[in-house]
Protein backbone atom coordinates (compact mmCIF):
# COMPACT_ATOMS: atom_id res chain seq x y z
CA UNK A 1 0.00 0.00 0.00
CA UNK A 2 1.42 3.37 -0.97
CA UNK A 3 0.17 6.82 -0.19
CA UNK A 4 0.93 9.78 -2.39
CA UNK A 5 1.35 13.13 -0.65
CA UNK A 6 1.10 16.20 -2.83
CA UNK A 7 3.34 19.19 -2.29
CA UNK A 8 1.75 22.17 -0.52
CA UNK A 9 0.18 24.77 -2.82
CA UNK A 10 0.55 22.35 -5.71
CA UNK A 11 -2.98 22.61 -7.09
CA UNK A 12 -4.29 20.19 -9.68
CA UNK A 13 -2.33 21.43 -12.71
CA UNK A 14 1.19 21.07 -11.38
CA UNK A 15 2.09 17.67 -12.70
CA UNK A 16 2.40 14.18 -11.31
CA UNK A 17 2.42 13.99 -7.48
CA UNK A 18 2.18 17.77 -7.20
CA UNK A 19 5.65 18.28 -8.63
CA UNK A 20 6.83 20.80 -11.18
CA UNK A 21 7.94 17.96 -13.45
CA UNK A 22 5.33 16.09 -15.41
CA UNK A 23 5.21 12.34 -15.76
CA UNK A 24 7.19 12.59 -19.01
CA UNK A 25 10.05 14.41 -17.25
CA UNK A 26 9.29 17.83 -18.73
CA UNK A 27 8.66 21.01 -16.77
CA UNK A 28 4.95 21.70 -16.35
CA UNK A 29 3.76 24.61 -18.54
CA UNK A 30 2.82 26.86 -15.64
CA UNK A 31 6.43 26.79 -14.37
CA UNK A 32 8.14 27.60 -17.67
CA UNK A 33 9.72 31.00 -18.12
CA UNK A 34 7.67 33.06 -20.49
CA UNK A 35 8.55 36.04 -22.62
CA UNK A 36 7.60 38.31 -19.72
CA UNK A 37 10.17 36.85 -17.34
CA UNK A 38 12.33 39.02 -15.12
CA UNK A 39 15.42 38.17 -17.12
CA UNK A 40 18.62 38.26 -15.15
CA UNK A 41 17.38 40.51 -12.33
CA UNK A 42 17.12 37.68 -9.78
CA UNK A 43 20.58 36.40 -10.69
CA UNK A 44 22.06 39.88 -10.19
CA UNK A 45 20.12 40.28 -6.92
CA UNK A 46 21.54 36.94 -5.72
CA UNK A 47 25.07 37.97 -6.75
CA UNK A 48 24.65 41.38 -5.09
CA UNK A 49 23.69 39.69 -1.81
CA UNK A 50 26.88 37.63 -1.82
CA UNK A 51 29.23 40.46 -2.78
CA UNK A 52 27.62 43.08 -0.54
CA UNK A 53 27.65 40.61 2.35
CA UNK A 54 31.41 40.12 2.04
CA UNK A 55 32.02 43.86 1.72
CA UNK A 56 29.70 44.58 4.67
CA UNK A 57 31.70 42.21 6.87
CA UNK A 58 34.86 44.21 6.11
CA UNK A 59 33.13 47.58 6.59
CA UNK A 60 31.40 46.59 9.83
CA UNK A 61 34.42 44.97 11.45
CA UNK A 62 36.55 47.96 10.43
CA UNK A 63 33.95 50.27 11.96
CA UNK A 64 33.82 48.25 15.18
CA UNK A 65 37.61 48.01 15.44
CA UNK A 66 38.13 51.77 15.04
CA UNK A 67 35.29 52.69 17.38
CA UNK A 68 35.85 50.11 20.11
CA UNK A 69 39.50 49.08 20.07
CA UNK A 70 41.51 52.12 18.95
CA UNK A 71 42.12 55.00 21.37
CA UNK A 72 40.05 54.98 24.55
CA UNK A 73 37.74 52.27 23.26
CA UNK A 74 34.08 52.44 24.14
CA UNK A 75 34.68 55.11 26.77
CA UNK A 76 35.95 57.52 24.11
CA UNK A 77 32.79 57.45 21.99
CA UNK A 78 30.85 60.67 22.34
CA UNK A 79 29.64 63.56 20.21
CA UNK A 80 33.20 64.87 19.84
CA UNK A 81 34.46 61.48 18.65
CA UNK A 82 31.84 61.33 15.89
CA UNK A 83 32.45 64.98 14.98
CA UNK A 84 36.18 64.35 14.66
CA UNK A 85 35.64 61.17 12.67
CA UNK A 86 33.20 62.79 10.23
CA UNK A 87 35.54 65.73 9.71
CA UNK A 88 37.61 63.31 7.58
CA UNK A 89 36.12 62.55 4.12
CA UNK A 90 37.50 59.00 4.31
CA UNK A 91 35.26 58.17 7.29
CA UNK A 92 32.31 59.94 5.71
CA UNK A 93 32.52 57.69 2.66
CA UNK A 94 33.24 54.62 4.82
CA UNK A 95 30.07 55.21 6.84
CA UNK A 96 28.13 56.13 3.70
CA UNK A 97 29.16 52.86 2.00
CA UNK A 98 28.19 50.95 5.12
CA UNK A 99 24.79 52.67 5.27
CA UNK A 100 23.98 52.20 1.59
CA UNK A 101 25.17 48.60 1.39
CA UNK A 102 23.41 47.59 4.60
CA UNK A 103 20.13 49.17 3.49
CA UNK A 104 20.25 47.74 -0.02
CA UNK A 105 21.32 44.33 1.27
CA UNK A 106 18.52 44.27 3.84
CA UNK A 107 15.95 45.60 1.38
CA UNK A 108 16.84 42.91 -1.13
CA UNK A 109 16.53 40.24 1.56
CA UNK A 110 13.12 41.50 2.71
CA UNK A 111 12.00 41.80 -0.94
CA UNK A 112 12.84 38.11 -1.37
CA UNK A 113 10.89 37.21 1.77
CA UNK A 114 7.88 39.22 0.55
CA UNK A 115 8.03 37.43 -2.82
CA UNK A 116 8.20 34.05 -1.09
CA UNK A 117 5.47 34.49 1.51
CA UNK A 118 2.95 37.09 0.28
CA UNK A 119 0.39 35.10 -1.66
CA UNK A 120 -1.78 37.88 -3.08
CA UNK A 121 -0.40 40.22 -5.73
CA UNK A 122 -1.94 43.28 -4.07
CA UNK A 123 -0.43 42.39 -0.69
CA UNK A 124 2.96 41.81 -2.29
CA UNK A 125 2.74 45.14 -4.13
CA UNK A 126 1.88 47.21 -1.04
CA UNK A 127 4.46 45.52 1.15
CA UNK A 128 7.11 46.35 -1.44
CA UNK A 129 5.88 49.95 -1.70
CA UNK A 130 6.27 50.37 2.08
CA UNK A 131 9.67 48.63 1.98
CA UNK A 132 11.04 50.78 -0.84
CA UNK A 133 9.65 54.01 0.66
CA UNK A 134 11.26 53.25 4.03
CA UNK A 135 14.55 52.39 2.33
CA UNK A 136 14.59 55.62 0.34
CA UNK A 137 13.77 57.74 3.41
CA UNK A 138 16.49 56.11 5.54
CA UNK A 139 19.15 56.28 2.81
CA UNK A 140 18.39 59.93 1.99
CA UNK A 141 18.27 61.04 5.64
CA UNK A 142 21.40 59.07 6.54
CA UNK A 143 23.30 60.51 3.58
CA UNK A 144 22.21 64.03 4.51
CA UNK A 145 23.30 63.54 8.12
CA UNK A 146 26.73 62.25 7.10
CA UNK A 147 27.47 65.07 4.66
CA UNK A 148 25.76 68.02 6.36
CA UNK A 149 26.86 67.25 9.92
CA UNK A 150 28.22 70.40 11.56
CA UNK A 151 29.66 69.87 15.06
CA UNK A 152 29.99 73.60 15.70
CA UNK A 153 26.70 75.21 14.65
CA UNK A 154 26.23 78.96 14.89
CA UNK A 155 22.82 80.10 16.12
CA UNK A 156 21.91 83.81 16.16
CA UNK A 157 25.55 84.76 15.60
CA UNK A 158 26.79 82.77 18.63
CA UNK A 159 28.47 79.39 18.58
CA UNK A 160 26.68 76.75 20.61
CA UNK A 161 28.53 75.34 23.61
CA UNK A 162 30.92 72.48 22.96
CA UNK A 163 34.43 71.91 24.32
CA UNK A 164 35.73 70.52 21.00
CA UNK A 165 34.85 73.56 18.84
CA UNK A 166 37.47 76.27 18.35
CA UNK A 167 36.58 79.55 20.03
Amino acid sequence: MSTEIQSPRSGNNSGQNGSRITGSGKIAPKYRRGAGSKGNFEMFAWLFMRLSGVLLVVLIFGHLFVNLMVGEGIHGIDFGFVAGKWADPFWQFWDLAMLWLAMLHGTNGVRTIINDYAEKDATRFWLKVVLYAATIVIVVLGTLVIFTFNPCPVVNGAQLAGGFCPA
